[in-house]
């Protein structure tokens, strides 16, 4: 049995990493409804901790099932950023502290990510893979921000979730600010790859 062309393409994306990177993203009502319906600061730091602790899984599912896709590559780290700016959000307007903290991190995303897409929507740069740096400074953020909430919450050990915090948010920080620096040459090369390649799409 044949499968139509748009049978076709809806397996393109309905593979088992693009499914569970949904599932993930779909967490993010759940996560602002524990913390503001509920007023659920332990709950709503333990599901962010959990979706955290699982960015590895749709890479592997990709990896383990031969369905690494184009649409994956650039619909995972999309649906990370939008759960690490929602997460970033809540606890700024929460007034988490420390403040400053999550500020410098509001602060290097929107710089970071907005010149990103500014380049790549109207210098058509080529998209780029993220570095094993800046994948180090998300995981130490990612599980910096729950410890930062668990240690404002009454939940028992809440201090020592607040010392975890700082022994991974302030590594983290100065890294993601360090790799922001770094992509320079980066995403230089990838202005000029994209640049090739329009010039060679309109001579042919």
């Amino acid at each position: 049995m044949e499968l139509t062309d748009q049978q076709l393409s809806t397996h393109k994306f309905l593979t088992a990493p693009n499914v569970f990177t949904l599932a993930r993203l779909c967490c993010i009502p759940l996560f602002l409804w524990l913390l503001f319906g509920r007023d659920n600061l332990a709950g709503a730091a333990f599901l962010l901790g959990g979706l955290g602790a699982t960015d590895w899984v749709d890479g592997w599912l990709a990896r383990r099932y031969n369905q690494v896709s184009e649409f994956g590559k650039i619909f995972d780290p999309t649906a990370d950023r939008l759960l690490f700016i929602v997460a970033i959000g809540g606890i700024i307007v929460e007034g988490i502290e420390p403040l400053w903290f999550m500020w410098l991190v509001v602060v290097r995303e929107v710089l970071f990510g907005g010149v990103v897409a500014l380049l790549t929507l109207f210098f058509g740069m080529k998209r780029f893979d993220v570095t094993w740096w800046g994948k180090t400074a998300t995981f130490l953020l990612m599980f910096a921000l729950p410890g930062f909430m668990l240690g404002a919450s009454d939940f028992p050990g809440h201090a020592l979730f607040l010392v975890a915090a700082w022994l991974m948010g302030i590594p983290g920080l100065v890294l993601s600010y360090y790799t922001a620096i770094a992509y320079v040459p980066t995403i230089r090369e990838s202005i000029r790859a994209g640049r090739t390649g329009r010039d060679g799409a309109a001579r042919g």
